[in-house]
C-alpha cells in the first residue's frame, strides 16, 4: 500500500481518507492514540493527544501484529486502523484486540474497501502480481458492523467516499470528480471505500438490595390491633350498658 499511495489512484484515495481522519480525530481527546499499519502516512496528524504512536509490520516502526498488540488492556483512548482488516488473515481477531486495548468510551477509526462497488469489481479482475489493495480481501460493510456490535462497539459516525471508477489516470479521475457529491446523495452505498467511527461501550451494572427488614419483620403473637379514640369511647359505652 505504501507504493500504491504514490500513484494517481492512490493519491485520490489518500486525499479523501486524510480529510475524514483529520475532521474526526481533531475533536477526540485523551492521552494515548495509536495507529496500526501504514506508518509512512500520519493519519493522526490532526489529533492533539500527547502520546501518538504508530506500530505495524513495516520496517522502521515498532513491529507487531495487529492481532497481538503489545499494549496493556484498556490503555488506549484512540485506535486507528487504515486498511488493516483487508490484509489480515484474521480480521475478526484484529477487532477483538482493538476492543481489548481500548478504554471504555475509547474511539476506533477504520478504513476499508467496499466489495459492493466498482472497486470490488476491479479487484476480481486483478492479476496476482498487481500491487496495491487488489490482492487484499475486501470485507463488506454490514459484516464489519456486525462484528463491531458483537464486541460492544457502537457506531458514532462514518461515510462512503471515492465514487469515481478506479482508473489510475489523474485526468480521468478529475473528470469523474462530480460523482463525489452525487454519490453521497444518490448512490450512498456505492463508494469505493468506507470510513467508520465506533465507540467502545461498557455498560455498568448496579445492584439494588431489597428492603428485607421491613418486609420480613414478624408481628408478635400477643400484639393487638390499635384502636383510635372513637373506637375506645364506643367500647366503654358498651361495657357500661352491660
Amino acid at each position: 500500500m505504501q507504493g500504491w499511495y504514490e500513484s494517481d489512484l492512490g493519491r485520490y484515495v489518500l486525499a479523501r481518507e486524510l480529510d475524514w481522519f483529520d475532521a474526526v480525530s481533531s475533536d477526540l481527546f485523551g492521552f494515548h492514540a495509536l495507529q496500526v499499519g501504514e506508518c509512512g502516512i500520519d493519519f493522526l496528524r490532526a489529533n492533539r493527544m500527547p502520546q501518538r504512536n504508530c506500530a505495524g509490520i513495516e520496517a522502521g516502526s515498532p513491529r507487531c501484529r495487529p492481532e497481538q498488540l503489545p499494549f496493556a488492556t484498556q490503555s488506549l483512548d484512540l485506535l486507528v486502523l487504515p486498511h488493516v482488516l483487508e490484509f489480515s488473515s484474521h480480521p475478526h481477531e484484529v477487532l477483538r484486540e482493538a476492543e481489548r486495548v481500548l478504554r471504555p468510551e475509547g474511539r476506533l477509526l477504520l478504513a476499508g474497501f467496499n466489495p459492493h462497488s466498482l472497486w470490488g469489481l476491479r479487484r476480481r479482475f486483478a492479476r496476482p502480481e498487481t500491487v496495491g489493495p487488489w490482492h487484499g480481501r475486501f470485507i463488506a460493510l454490514n459484516r464489519i458492523k456486525d462484528w463491531l456490535a458483537l464486541l460492544g462497539f457502537e457506531l458514532a459516525g462514518g461515510r462512503m467516499a471515492c465514487y469515481a471508477p478506479p482508473l489510475n489516470r489523474k485526468t480521468w479521475l478529475n473528470r469523474f470528480g462530480c460523482l463525489e457529491a452525487a454519490g453521497d446523495r444518490w448512490w450512498a452505498l456505492g463508494g469505493g471505500i468506507y470510513l467508520i467511527h465506533a465507540v467502545k461501550r461498557v455498560h455498568g451494572m448496579r445492584l439494588i438490595a431489597p428492603k428485607w427488614e421491613g418486609r420480613w419483620r414478624a408481628r408478635p403473637a400477643w400484639a393487638q390491633p390499635t384502636r383510635n379514640a372513637s373506637q375506645r369511647t364506643d367500647l366503654h359505652r358498651e361495657r357500661g350498658e352491660a
